[in-house]
């Protein structure tokens, strides 16, 4: 949840980019005071994040490396085409770091922003290198899947020391930077149980996708990542904004009535 939990810009730019499509109709700003009416309102968590985020499109671009990889070793394996596993792993290499270089030279030629592309090519790039070293395509996706599991961790010590991260996360998108949802009892009991809920999140996704990593599944992996993992980023996020979303709309009511 870019901004929803902590990330490493490698593996979960491309989830952080499924957050615009969203919380398109959720409003999850603080609830008002009589201060907060004199200032300039701040951008509706939708706009902040569609401002920072690609959207579909950038959904698709992160996806594009990912696939020429699972495509690539398929199709040129022994399976298929005949080439020497390596070989075969090679091309594959080639072809996904050559698409996440090709993304970021068009963004760049049409003068858009790069960082995510940038960011995207360093985590393709790190997982190419472990698997032309070791000699395994599955380890192509190891990076993103020990990643995962420690962004679970650190949430999960957020929540035992009463400092939730999706709390920060809200603060900083839909609150002004201001951190003083501490003091509200009830949005606090909220980003508790809703961090918890992206710890589940995350480690189901992380979990899929190691118990494929240890059958060596390499394929099924990228396909996992492509076509499981980020569903279930996206409806957690989903969740996540309609919980907070139903929190602050009663205590606006309440804060009026």
């Amino acid at each position: 949840m870019n901004g929803s939990e902590p990330r490493h810009a490698a593996h979960e730019s491309v989830e952080e980019r499924i957050a615009e499509e969203i919380v398109a109709e959720h409003d999850l700003h603080q609830v008002p005071s009589a201060k907060d009416d004199e200032e300039e309102p701040l951008p509706s968590m939708s706009e902040q994040i569609a401002e920072q985020l690609g959207g579909v499109r950038g959904l698709i671009e992160s996806s594009l490396p990912v696939l020429a990889f699972v495509l690539l070793n398929v199709l040129l394996g022994e399976s298929v085409a005949g080439l020497e596993k390596r070989q075969a792993l090679l091309w594959a290499i080639i072809g996904s770091v050559g698409t996440a270089l090709a993304i970021g030279g068009f963004r760049l030629a049409r003068k858009q922003p790069v960082r995510h592309a940038v960011n995207g090519l360093f985590g393709i790039a790190l997982g190419a290198w472990l698997a032309w070293r070791t000699g395994d395509a599955k380890n192509f996706y190891l990076p993103g899947i020990l990643l995962t599991f420690g962004q679970a961790a650190v949430l999960l010590v957020s929540v035992v020391v009463r400092k939730p991260l999706i709390g920060y996360a809200w603060g900083i998108m839909a609150n002004k930077g201001h951190q003083d949802w501490f003091g509200n009892t009830r949005l606090f009991r909220t980003f508790q149980w809703l961090t918890l809920l992206w710890v589940a999140s995350l480690c189901v996704r992380a979990g899929i996708q190691y118990y494929l990593y240890a059958m060596n599944e390499a394929n099924a992996l990228g396909i996992v990542r492509i076509l499981v993992s980020w569903p279930i980023y996206a409806g957690t996020f989903a969740f996540t904004a309609w919980a907070i979303h139903r929190v602050t709309t009663a205590q606006k009511r309440e804060a009026v009535s």
